[in-house]
This record gives C-alpha cells, sequence and structure tokens, in this order.
C-alpha cells in the first residue's frame, strides 16, 4: 500500500480510509471493533498501521524473525539464494540497516568462510559491492572446482601416444600391467626424471650403493640429519622411529587400537588431564575470555597456568563466556564465570577490601601471561561466599592480578556446584547446598537507543519510564558582588539589553548590486511545536522593540536550529539577499597575530558581549532588506540580525574603534569577544577597570554567565591561554 500512496499522493485521512475498504472477512470485524473501541478520535496512517501490525504481526513473531536474520547463514545456499532471503528478513528488522554499511557488514558476516576471508581484504563498504564480489568469488570457485574434476578424470599423457590406453578412468594400470611404477633420481646416470617400471627398476636400485647415514640406497646428498621428529623435536630420525620415553604418543602402544594418554599434557578445552584438545569430546566452548589452564607438572616442576586478559565490555559482547556482579563476601564484585579455566582466580585488590584470610597452596603454581612470562602463586583464598539470589556458594580463589575483573569462577567452583551454561543467553543454571537450582543470568549488551515507536509501545505495555538530570554541585557559581573590580560595574551586566541601542559612530548598511529587485520567499513549513515557539519569540522580539511589523516588499523564509541546551534558535534564512549584497571588505584579526601579543602575561578575563549583533543599529534606509514572513505576520529588524553576510565585519569595525586607543596594549578584540592580559595582579586590575568603563560610556553590555575574570589559564579563540604560553584547546582537539 505504500508503494501505492508514493504513485497516487493522498492524505492521511484518506490512507486509512482506502486501505480498510479492502480488509475481508476477519479483517473486517477487526477494524470494525478498533473504530469502536477508538471512539470519536480520529485514526491517522501511522496509528492504523501500528493497530494492524500488534494484530497481524504481534512482537513474538517480530522477535522470531529478528532472531531468524540474526542467525541467518549461508550454509548451502548460493550466494543469490542466501541474499534473497537475507532481504526477506531484513523488511522485519530495519534497525540492523539502518544504512548501506551495516546492511553490508550483516550480509558478510553470513557468507561462507572462504567468501568472507576473500572479501575481508577488499574493504567493502557498500551492500551492492559485497554482493557482487561475493557472487564473482562464488563463480570462480566453481570454474575451479570444475577444472579440478576434469584434470582428474584425464589421463597422464606425459610419457607420449606409446604409453595411451594404459590407464583406467582412475588412472590405475590394467589388467596384466605391473604397478611397481617409481621414478628415479640417478645424478649422473642419464635416468634422472625417468619413469622405470618392473624388473628394470629393481637392477637399477642394487647398483646403488648403500648410504653411510640411513641405510638406504638413494641418489644424491643423504636428508636424514636435517628431519625433525614431530614428536620429541629431536633432529636425525622420523616420528616413526622415535625412541624418546616422553614423547606425546607412547611408541610401545602404537599398534594398540585405543590411543594411548598424553604424559605430561591437559586438554586445552576442558582442562582435563590425558588427551590433547583436539580429540576432547566435551562440548565446552573455547572463548577468547581470560583462561587459566593447568597442566600436569614434569619432573621437578610446580604446576602451571595460564592468563589471557579481557574487558568486561568484551565479555559481554563475547557469546562464550558469561559475566555479571555478584556479592563475593558481601561485597559487590566483577564477576567472569568461565568454564575454560580450570581454577577460581580473585584480584590482589580485591582480596585487600574483602580484608579475608589468606592460606598457602599445598604446592606452588606457575601463572603463565599472555606475553610468555611466568609468575609464581603460593596462596588461596579458601571457602569464599559467592551469593546468587539469596544461595551462598564457597569458592576457593587463588589471589592474583587480574584486569578488569574482581573474581573469575573456573571449573574448579562450576564442577563442585553441578552447573550448567547457556552462553546463547548468558545463563548459569547451580545446584545450591539445598538442592535448589539457582539460576544466575550474566550481562548482556543493549541498546543505547530506542525508537519513538518502540518506547511508546514499552510504556503501552507497563513499562516504567524515568527523566534523569545531572547537576554539577562540584564548584559554586561566583558572583558578580565577589569579583573585584568587576564589582563596581553591575550595570555593564544586566539579565536583558534594556532596549534599542544609542545612535553610534557606524551604522549597519545594506548595500545591494545595482539593478537588484526585492525578493520575497514564501514560509517554511513548520511543526506545530515549532509554531508554537516561533510566536512566543516574535513576542519576545517585540517587546524588546528588536524588531517592528513591515510592509516591505522584501521577505525572507524563517526556521529553528536546536541550540546545545535544547532550545530553539530563530533563525532568517537571508541566503538570497546575501547573494545580491555587496561584500564589505573590512578585515577580521588573524588568530595567531593576536596571539603574538600575549607574551610575558599572567593575569586574564574574558568578556563576553550579550546578543552582541543586536547592539548594533541598521541603517534607516536598509531596514525594509531585512523583512522576514512568518505565518503570523510580517516583520523587520531595527538592529544587525544574525545570518546577514556582512555582520561579522561591520561589528569588528565597531568594536577596533572602541578599544582603538587600547588594541595590542592590554586588550584583544575578535568580534564579540574582549580579552583582557596583563603580566602583574596591580596592572590588571587598572585595565580590567578601564575596559569595563569603556564598555559602560558606549553602552555595550555584556553576559556575566559568559565572562570570566582573574584568571591564570583561559580558553580564548579554541586555544588555552596561560603564563606557559598557548596550546590548543584539548576539547577542540578530540571534536576535530
Amino acid at each position: 500500500m505504500e508503494k501505492c500512496f508514493e504513485l497516487v499522493p493522498a492524505s492521511e485521512d484518506q490512507k486509512t480510509k482506502f486501505v480498510s475498504h479492502y480488509l475481508k472477512n476477519e479483517a473486517t470485524y477487526w477494524w470494525e471493533s478498533v473504530k469502536n473501541m477508538e471512539g470519536t478520535v480520529e485514526i491517522t496512517w501511522e496509528r492504523f498501521k501500528e493497530l494492524f501490525l500488534e494484530k497481524y504481526f504481534p512482537r513474538f513473531l517480530q522477535d522470531q524473525m529478528e532472531l531468524n536474520f540474526l542467525e541467518l547463514k549461508q550454509g548451502n545456499m548460493s550466494v543469490v539464494e542466501y541474499e534473497n532471503k537475507f532481504a526477506e528478513l531484513a523488511r522485519f528488522v530495519p534497525t540492523y540497516v539502518e544504512t548501506d554499511r551495516q546492511k553490508a557488514k550483516r550480509f558478510q558476516q553470513g557468507l561462507k568462510p572462504w567468501i568472507r576471508s576473500k572479501l575481508a581484504i577488499l574493504q567493502l563498504e557498500t551492500y551492492g559491492a559485497v554482493v557482487e564480489k561475493a557472487m564473482i568469488a562464488e563463480a570462480e570457485n566453481e570454474l575451479f572446482q570444475k577444472s579440478k574434476e576434469d584434470k582428474k578424470r584425464k589421463p597422464d599423457n606425459r610419457e607420449g601416444p606409446s604409453h595411451q590406453g594404459r590407464f583406467q578412468k582412475k588412472g590405475k594400470f590394467q589388467a596384466g600391467r605391473s604397478s611397481n611404477f617409481k621414478k628415479q633420481n640417478i645424478g649422473s646416470s642419464g635416468q634422472g626424471g625417468r619413469f622405470i617400471m618392473g624388473n628394470q627398476a629393481n637392477q637399477q636400485r642394487s647398483s646403488i650403493p648403500e648410504c653411510q647415514i640411513c641405510g638406504k640406497r638413494h641418489g644424491g646428498v643423504c636428508n636424514k640429519p636435517n628431519i625433525v621428529c614431530f614428536k620429541c623435536n629431536q633432529k636425525g630420525h622420523y616420528s616413526r622411529e622415535c625412541q624418546n620415553p616422553s614423547a606425546i604418543r607412547d611408541q610401545g602402544n602404537k599398534s594398540s587400537t585405543s590411543k594411548a594418554p598424553a604424559i605430561g599434557y591437559a586438554c586445552f578445552k576442558c582442562g582435563k588431564q590425558g588427551h590433547m584438545a583436539r580429540d576432547c569430546k566435551t562440548s565446552a566452548p573455547v572463548s577468547n575470555a581470560l583462561r587459566i589452564i593447568g597442566t600436569v607438572p614434569e619432573v621437578n616442576e610446580p604446576p602451571r597456568a595460564r592468563v589471557f586478559d579481557m574487558s568486561v565490555k568484551d565479555a559481554i559482547q563475547d557469546a562464550d563466556v558469561v559475566a555479571g556482579t555478584l556479592n563475593v563476601n558481601s561485597l559487590n564484585a566483577k564477576v567472569l564465570i568461565d568454564s575454560g579455566a580450570t581454577r577460581s582466580f580473585i584480584s590482589q585488590a580485591f582480596v585487600d577490601k574483602l580484608n579475608c584470610p589468606v592460606e598457602l597452596l599445598n604446592e606452588a603454581m606457575n601463572v603463565e601471561l599472555a606475553n610468555q612470562d611466568r609468575i609464581s602463586v603460593n596462596q588461596v583464598c579458601p571457602n569464599c561466599e559467592v551469593e546468587i539470589l539469596g544461595s551462598k556458594f564457597c569458592a576457593d580463589l587463588i589471589p592474583f592480578k587480574l584486569g578488569e575483573f574482581d573474581v573469575i569462577l573456573g571449573m574448579d567452583w562450576l564442577s563442585k556446584h553441578s552447573a550448567q551454561i547457556d552462553c546463547k543467553n548468558k545463563k548459569v543454571m547451580l545446584k545450591a547446598p539445598d538442592d535448589k537450582i539457582i539460576t544466575f543470568r550474566g550481562q548482556k549488551q543493549v541498546k543505547k537507543f530506542l525508537t519513538m515507536m518502540q518506547a511508546k509501545r514499552m510504556l503501552r505495555q507497563g513499562c516504567e519510564a524515568y527523566i534523569a538530570y545531572v547537576i554539577d554541585k562540584g564548584q559554586e557559581p561566583v558572583k558578580l558582588e565577589n569579583i573585584p573590580v568587576v564589582n563596581e560595574f553591575p550595570d555593564v551586566f544586566p539579565d536583558e539589553l534594556p532596549g534599542l541601542p544609542p545612535d553610534r559612530e557606524i551604522e549597519f548598511a545594506i548595500d545591494l548590486a545595482p539593478g537588484t529587485e526585492p525578493i520575497s520567499k514564501a514560509p517554511y513549513r513548520m511543526a506545530p511545536v515549532e509554531m508554537k515557539e516561533l510566536a512566543k519569540q516574535l513576542q519576545e522580539l517585540l517587546e524588546k522593540g528588536v524588531i517592528r511589523p513591515s510592509v516591505s516588499p522584501w521577505g525572507a523564509p524563517v526556521l529553528f536550529v536546536k541550540k546545545k541546551d535544547g532550545s530553539m534558535r530563530l533563525c532568517i534564512d537571508y541566503r538570497e539577499l546575501n547573494k545580491l549584497t555587496i561584500k564589505n571588505k573590512y578585515p577580521l584579526p588573524r588568530i595567531d597575530d593576536l596571539f603574538d601579543q600575549l607574551k610575558g602575561a599572567e593575569y586574564f578575563s574574558k568578556i563576553d558581549l550579550r546578543s552582541g549583533y543586536h547592539q548594533l543599529k541598521i541603517k534607516s534606509e536598509d531596514i525594509p532588506k531585512t523583512a522576514f514572513r512568518t505565518r503570523y505576520g510580517h516583520y523587520e529588524f531595527l538592529v544587525m540580525a544574525f545570518g546577514l553576510t556582512n555582520a561579522p565585519a561591520a561589528f569588528m569595525d565597531l568594536m577596533n574603534r572602541v578599544f582603538k586607543k587600547y588594541l595590542d596594549k592590554f586588550v584583544i578584540v575578535f568580534i564579540d569577544d574582549i580579552l583582557i592580559y596583563s603580566k602583574t595582579a596591580e596592572e590588571h586590575a587598572e585595565h580590567l577597570r578601564t575596559a569595563l568603563e569603556i564598555l559602560r560610556k558606549e553602552k555595550l553590555y555584556a553576559k556575566f554567565s559568559k565572562c570570566e575574570f582573574w584568571l591564570q589559564e583561559v580558553q580564548f579563540l579554541g586555544h588555552i591561554v596561560s603564563r606557559e604560553g598557548i596550546k590548543v584547546d584539548p576539547a577542540k582537539k578530540l571534536k576535530l
């Protein structure tokens, strides 16, 4: 239906009526009941879609579709089939494919591993490119596999036509032919690289002297001294000839039907002794989380363990481990539950907080770190109580320097309490001392943002909503009467501008190119909340005398821009007027030239003018050019407005005239920002008083909340200024 409305525009009310007309059978009865429940309230198109989805596509089905999408893998499907399935499910989870890059990343994650590895090095950013390259990779692989099959079916023709017909389909000799078929390398005999068969091969071999190193007959240099045994890593013999008793597999039991236990090794997957990880039959997953793997010591060597670090954030995101916050001896602790760890550990810092007894281990243990360093530990905190949902589980924790976690609970603790781990759902089920089954749910990664529709749905379902705000009480606000010198000039810092500015030496002019005709644009459409704010701000500007009703042939549209604090700033779109305005070439100062004047200064004060542009009048003949159109009338500015192309240059001209006598001596001005600088406190008091007297005389007003006084380090024009020098503001650098 949405596609139909793209072709045939319709109002919200018409959309609802049109769609409801096509409802049939049960849907018709449902729609009648909905209208009865809603009463006289008009059902908008958005409301209709919301109610319709709740009825015929409820939340549990949406969750199922979302799960199907997240678990979708290519498997045995072709790329085309996989793309069709992906597109089908992606319709139900728009939040996962909001951008083309997100969609491409999701699609690439579900591809076959060998295709995914080929695409990874290409660093593709768009969905179309990923699909295209995946199809190309699949097609190339099919051609490669086909060529391999063709080669297997072809006979070996290296000996020329005389040997054709000797091989059957799989390359074997025909009946009656000898299969004693070897390639000899005789060196200078001239037979190197030829195939020699039957008795001729035996005669050829018998003519070669026996090697003094390996005892076999062969040509060339003997390679046995360079051979390395796979079992003991010693040179000079093969693993099948190994006589080393400490080898991985016992040679004496080689002919046995069952594999010999691994001596001196423990499984990396389950931590048990007697087999390697590749032979392990346990289903416990191996994660990239923190791992403490115990091993059986060799003679005169203490037990060993290995530690690999992981952050709390990584643990929450990792599907193979469970992390959360638990009470350990009545203190909250960040806990990692990991079936890959054979023992349980506690951070040394948390031991100090618990103030629990520490005992010596029966035998010291070496802990191997990720960088191959080893640290010996010989202590344990016995019988620490881990509380889960009111039940207490004892744990023997080995003190060790951990990363972000306070406690790691390994296989010793999990086995003791008959634990069952559901890594996918981040759940651990334990048997309490009273045989009660306790389920601990670990932390899951949650979405940081909700859409408006999701928030409304959750509120209707009874979820609670909270509004939180933060107040910084660390620093008391500075009062004007407590600041030396400044307290003598309270009239320079009013809460609001007292009215229209006085007549000044200069006025703001708007000079247009010859032959310019007035331009008037239709008002922009606004939301109801913006209309309400517009009426409010227009009334305030009228009361201040900043604007007045207009009959000008000019007219610019207005719009709102959100400020950092969430309030809305009224902006006039003067772009068309600015195109026709002759630009004022008055130079703005270079920032580096301004800072050159600050060398040696130790005291600083910064003054920010209140609505600086509104403190300069517009020439009377140019006032009609500033007219703007709104839903509530036609108005024009009496003072310089924001958005006019020559406003910065005009105000810079005014400030330079006002402070001309003191510029680059103790005053720096950049448009409406004023910086007073001095070498001593006495000088600064005199300089600050002089600057404030000038502002009072010229009836220029400052905003006290944005001013700073008597500083030895100040932020000015994106830089930090102090007696040590000038450097870029780190906050500005971070934004860049």
